[in-house]
């Protein structure tokens, strides 16, 4: 059987194709994988930040547009960058083992996020981390910056900035990990919903890719999906807003901490779920929602509403 896997062509989405590759070869020795390159919007917006290019899915629309074509068999995307609503005909079918959720920063001038001066620049393009460094450090100067990992630590080598913010994950996937100079702890720094976790998509209805992407999935890690996941659905999130949450495991079964935010980081609504170690997918769902409407109902709608037309 021949599977044609696509994806985004950044040095980081093809390092996680060749991932989930390299896994399904392993279950499945007499595959033929094919790997097709797919340009999406995010890639080709190089120069306005995130939250200004508006829609959803920037990064993954063109890819799932190929799976509904039958020009792909599945797609691989870090979750992150999928919306919370799939299109019709489309299922995420399996989450292989969560990297690092948490974010790191890149110091050039500095280690640590405490160690930077006053007015040190610090480049991010997530309007989530942006509202928690300001909370953080309010003396810092939030710089946005866009492009792949590479460009984005060029960027920094070339003294533009004095710090950058970065995914773990995406450092540790591209043999980077070394460039981080702290992990910041989900206190400081709460990770995007999703954030190091990979999601095989595929048509709703392809049993056969279903069963051969199965061997892939993580308990743990999908487990933790369904909270988040749930919550960002709840919560109709994109990169327009400042938002997160994430499920960890605790003693006693999982936690998950969110928040929401005004642009300008003045407002921020926090709250936070626990659910018990034998709870099922849909109490781990629920969980998710109603975290997410917990929020809502503190003023989150509010915010999400004034974000909205802020934008219109």
């Amino acid at each position: 059987m021949k599977l044609r896997i696509g994806t985004r062509g950044s040095p980081l989405a093809r390092a996680q194709a060749e991932g989930v590759r390299a896994a399904l070869l392993v279950a499945h020795p007499a595959l033929e994988i094919e790997t097709v390159l797919v340009t999406t919007k995010g890639d080709k917006i190089l120069d306005v930040p995130l939250a200004r290019v508006g829609g959803k899915g920037l990064f993954v629309k063109e890819i799932e547009d190929a799976i509904l074509r039958g020009e792909i068999d599945l797609a691989v995307h870090s979750l992150k960058d999928v919306p919370g609503a799939l299109p019709e005909g489309l299922a995420l079918v399996a989450f292989p083992p969560r990297e690092d959720p948490r974010d790191a920063l890149c110091g050039r001038t500095a280690p640590t996020l405490g160690e930077l001066a006053r007015g040190a620049r610090v480049g991010t393009s997530s309007l989530r981390r942006a509202v928690q460094l300001r909370a953080a450090r309010p003396d810092l100067e939030v710089v946005s910056v866009r492009g792949n990992v590479g460009t984005r630590l060029e960027k920094l080598d070339r003294a533009e900035m004095d710090a950058i913010l970065l995914a773990a994950a995406g450092l540790r996937r591209l043999g980077l990990e070394g460039r981080a100079t702290e992990i910041l702890p989900v206190e400081t720094m709460l990770p995007a919903v999703g954030q190091g976790v990979v999601a095989v998509e595929a048509r709703a209805d392809d049993a056969a890719v279903h069963a051969l992407v199965a061997a892939l999935g993580d308990p743990a890690t999908t487990r933790a999906v369904a909270v988040e996941r749930a919550f960002l659905a709840q919560m109709e999130g994109s990169c327009q807003v400042p938002l997160a949450a994430h499920a960890r495991e605790s003693g006693k079964g999982m936690r998950v901490d969110g928040f929401v935010a005004s642009l300008d980081g003045r407002q921020k609504i926090v709250a936070a779920r626990n659910v018990g170690a034998d709870a099922t997918m849909e109490e781990l769902a629920e969980a998710g929602r109603s975290l997410a409407q917990e929020l809502l109902a503190r003023g989150g709608k509010e915010i999400l509403e004034e974000i909205a037309a802020a934008g219109s």
